[in-house]
């Protein structure tokens, strides 16, 4: 098969190499989309995967194309999302059905194979399947969507809440568009890139702020008398984690959700924020899969299903593998604007 291997740092080829084979408990699925992750820029540049050579990706779905042994033969010709980690389900946090937390995971794209390429194989246990009208490449956007909604339930919205999203990125406007869904009275856009807040824009965002131009502190002021009821980081940028302290009403949440490149610190004024406000941090990661009702992965497919939540016109780029690495670098560089860009299979 085709796909983009990570042989070392900076060096992810296209090349042809061995089909992958499904092992007892696991499907082939041939990859009909993966998103570009904003962590697979420096896991292909800067950190590298836990191994080489490996298959990165991790925002992915496609169509059962053969089922390994103990598994349902009927399962071939389906298709399915992919939740990335793949738990030991032997730890305690397993034993709760808190896989994210799993002490002894393996994760697609970073671990073991991922969805660079035409084919991976998946644990069955992993596969979610994609309900009647949502597209493969949405389903792609299943993971994101989640990690967005996980994030929201983290400091546990209210309707009518007046809520700041530092960070205009694909994570940051999904958040914004699952708050419109649960009924946010006010969804407040904040970056420093004007061609996200453009983009911002052009899917109805109203609500936006250049904080590199305007006085953020005063903006949200303006336009919430006392400050913001929630405010989610979702840049992992210093300036921004202090902006959140310094934005949030008196007894608020914040929640800190944006990966950061390097060390993260507050002033004396943001900290006294916290104090002084009695403000109420939360952290987040990943997001809850399980096969109960608080899944966050089927609760995604059934709103993108309902058309409560629309992805679609987050996708700004589309490639295949041979162009997958040029597009990987100009997201690196940021020499050209871009969402979300998929790879999608031909």
């Amino acid at each position: 098969m085709q796909a983009c291997v990570l042989h070392a740092i900076g060096d992810l080829r296209h090349e042809e190499v061995a089909n992958p084979r499904p092992r007892v408990g696991e499907v082939l699925l041939r990859v009909g989309a993966c998103g570009i992750c904003g962590s697979d820029i420096p896991r292909v540049f800067t950190k590298g995967t836990y191994s080489f050579p490996t298959i990165p990706g991790h925002e992915l779905a496609g169509v059962v194309v053969e089922a390994g042994a103990r598994v349902d033969p009927s399962l071939v010709g389906k298709a399915a999302a992919v939740f990335p980690l793949i738990p030991c389900r032997k730890c305690p946090m397993c034993e709760i059905g808190e896989y994210a937390q799993c002490a002894d995971y393996d994760y697609l794209g970073s671990r073991c194979d991922g969805g660079f390429a035409e084919y991976v194989r998946v644990p069955v246990w992993n596969l979610l399947f994609i309900p009647e009208g949502v597209s493969v490449e949405e389903a792609a956007m299943t993971e994101p969507a989640a990690v967005a909604v996980h994030a929201l339930r983290q400091a546990g919205i209210d309707i009518g809440d007046r809520m700041l999203i530092l960070g205009a990125g694909p994570i940051g406007l999904m958040v914004g568009m699952w708050a419109q869904a649960w009924g946010a009275g006010k969804v407040m856009l904040v970056d420093i890139d004007p061609q996200k807040l453009e983009f911002a824009q052009r899917l109805s965002f109203t609500d936006i702020c250049n904080s590199a131009e305007d006085d953020l502190a005063a903006w949200v002021k303006d336009l919430t008398d006392e400050g913001a009821d929630l405010v989610i980081e979702a840049s992992g940028s210093a300036v921004a984690l202090e902006q959140c302290m310094l934005t949030a009403k008196v007894f608020g949440n914040v929640v800190l959700m944006g990966n950061p490149a390097g060390d993260m610190c507050l002033s004396q004024q943001a900290y006294w924020a916290i104090l002084r406000k009695q403000l109420k941090l939360h952290g987040t990661w990943n997001s809850s899969y399980s096969n109960i009702a608080r899944s966050e992965w089927q609760l995604t497919l059934d709103f993108m299903a309902s058309g409560k939540i629309d992805v679609k016109p987050l996708i700004t780029h589309r490639v295949g593998l041979d162009g997958l690495f040029d597009r990987l670098k100009s997201i690196r560089d940021r020499s050209e604007f871009s969402n979300k860009v998929l790879y999608v299979s031909k």
